[in-house]
């Protein structure tokens, strides 16, 4: 049985919120992720790799999850010969990071996956509405500069006084 419908397109539309998108949107970007066999832990690792050789720390932060976490994440990526450990020409103590030939060519391959399924859905857009994906884009660079400024505002509050 269906919910009923409300009188009120404003209040149903404000009650189902951002979040509510988000959470479907996710789950379109594991369908999206499916045909080329990643998780989006693994997608978010390979997507920030993608910039370079990375510590291990530095995608946690990045990902804001705990090193642990991480680790088990990378080791599935290493295990597929996505990604290698490499020692750092600095401080041999550290691993670096990096993706395989093989890593670059299937997150090209997961991008293409998740862009289309996103394309597909953005078609459904109302036809004045139609940069749904641009705003996703700026969204990335809203939640950069969120992490970013809770870093900053995180070291002023450690500091010793």
């Amino acid at each position: 049985m269906s919910p009923p419908k409300s009188t009120d397109d404003s209040a149903a539309r404000a009650a189902r919120g951002a979040g509510r998108a988000i959470a479907r949107l996710a789950k379109h970007l594991e369908h999206g992720l499916a045909p080329v066999d990643l998780s989006v832990p693994q997608y978010r690792v390979l997507a920030l790799l993608a910039g370079g050789p990375a510590a291990s720390s530095w995608l946690a932060d990045r990902l804001t999850v705990s090193p642990p976490s991480v680790t088990a994440v990378v080791d599935g990526l290493v295990a597929r010969d996505l990604v290698v450990r490499n020692p750092d020409p600095s401080d041999r103590r550290r691993l670096n990071l990096e993706l395989t030939e093989s890593g670059r060519r299937l997150l090209v391959a997961a991008d293409d996956s998740v862009n289309e399924r996103l394309a597909q859905i953005a078609a459904h857009f109302a036809p004045d509405r139609s940069d749904g994906v641009q705003d996703l884009e700026e969204w990335h660079d809203a939640l950069d500069a969120y992490r970013d400024e809770r870093q900053r505002e995180a070291k002023v509050g450690n500091r010793p006084s």
